[in-house]
């Protein structure tokens, strides 16, 4: 399998991801559009990535870019291939399938628990009841038109969705490691703006490394679950 991932600013990368498509064999190629908005041919890839990153979906005038890479998702999506989308990866879905992203009533960032949505339909990803994740954000979206939510939280209704078998969106993040929350921190801690769902510097980089561990597994049962909807 070729993966591809779209990333868009160099802090936010693969992280856990890397290593559960390398363990796999899995190709990976990239499109960094800080770098270049060069896109791959469609059929050329079998995954499709879309990362995280401080902008807004919204951010057009300010990044032309984004105008082709929801145009890009939109055409993959409709291909059949598996998608996963973390984050503005999720937004960036959800808007490509029609759904507006606007600003959350709350922010979320650090560890604060999903939960998942019950469902009797076995075509869907399951998550846990609860689960600690990282969380980044201050926008939120609408579900697009026949997703199925996955998850909540108590600052964020949409946290998680599905669209037919093979297309998954993540507003929270769990491909984060150590190295990954580090470099998130340094680079966007003037957000952090002290409220009910903003944890400090300080307490979201006391993380225990099972905390870690734990949603680099739920990453790869993600990963394992979408892989296993194209066999």
């Amino acid at each position: 399998m070729r993966a591809h991932y779209l990333q868009h600013v160099p802090f936010e990368g693969l992280g856990s991801i890397a290593t559960w498509l390398e363990t796999a064999g899995h190709e990976i190629s990239s499109t960094r559009f800080f770098d270049s908005a060069e896109l791959p041919e469609i059929n050329s890839i079998e995954l499709l990535v879309v990362l995280g990153g401080p902008m807004s979906i919204n951010d057009e005038d300010k990044y032309p870019w984004l105008v082709r890479e929801k145009e890009f998702i939109k055409k993959v999506i409709e291909s059949g291939k598996p998608v996963l989308g973390i984050c503005l990866g999720a937004q960036l879905i959800a808007s490509a399938m029609g759904a507006s992203v606007y600003r959350n009533p709350e922010t979320e960032i650090g560890w604060f628990p999903v939960y998942g949505i019950k469902s009797d339909n076995t075509s869907l990803l399951t998550l846990p009841p609860s689960a600690s994740v990282f969380h980044w954000h201050g926008e939120t979206f609408d579900l697009p038109h026949g997703a199925s939510l996955l998850a909540s939280s108590k600052g964020c209704k949409n946290q998680a969705f599905q669209i037919g078998a093979s297309v998954i969106g993540l507003q929270f993040h769990l491909e984060t490691n150590p190295e990954s929350a580090r470099n998130i921190v340094f680079h966007c801690r003037d957000e952090l703006i002290p409220s009910q769902y903003v944890q400090t510097e300080q307490e979201i980089l006391s993380a225990l490394p099972e905390q870690y561990v734990m949603i680099n597994q739920m990453m790869g049962r993600v990963l394992a679950f979408l892989q296993n909807s194209v066999n």
